[in-house]
């Protein structure tokens, strides 16, 4: 099965100057993860974000408990970085954040390449969705906390 592909784009008022840090607070993640994921790191803090670090977390996928495991596997402040599951539910989970300056804000694209456990079936019958709903989430939290333009002084 080749992998499957989702892409995403959100503009953002901000600049990348304030996007792109918190992105750097791994558990930051916790906060644009809908709560029926049930999302934790379990890595303690503080963690240092660079190319290499790994990342322990715990998850719930339809009820059933998963430990993920990713690294880090580049680190471009305030351009980009990319995820890479280590270990966790995926054959292939590689997701790239990249950040761009547009129109006096910033332009927040995600591209998951993934191949999930049991094909392109299940793919169709859950992972799809369920990936979907989750990066909707995120987008409105994102919209929450970053929409908003800030006043200078």
């Amino acid at each position: 099965m080749n992998p499957s592909i989702f892409s995403t784009e959100l503009w953002l008022p901000q600049p990348r100057a304030e996007i792109f840090p918190f992105f750097g607070e791994a558990r930051n993640l916790e906060t644009l993860t809908p709560p029926w994921v049930r999302f934790e790191v379990l890595t303690p803090a503080p963690i240092a974000m660079r190319a290499g670090t790994l990342i322990d977390y715990r998850i719930r996928i339809h009820g059933l408990p998963v430990r993920w495991r990713t690294e880090i596997a580049v680190w471009d402040p305030p351009r980009r970085f990319i995820d890479v599951q280590i270990r966790g539910p995926y054959r292939l989970w590689e997701h790239t954040h990249r950040f761009e300056e547009k129109d006096g804000g910033t332009l927040c694209l995600d591209d998951v390449r993934y191949r999930p456990l049991g094909g392109a079936l299940v793919d169709w019958l859950f992972v799809r969705r369920d990936v979907e709903k989750i990066f909707a989430y995120r987008q409105k939290r994102m919209r929450e906390l970053f929409d908003a333009p800030r006043s200078g002084g």
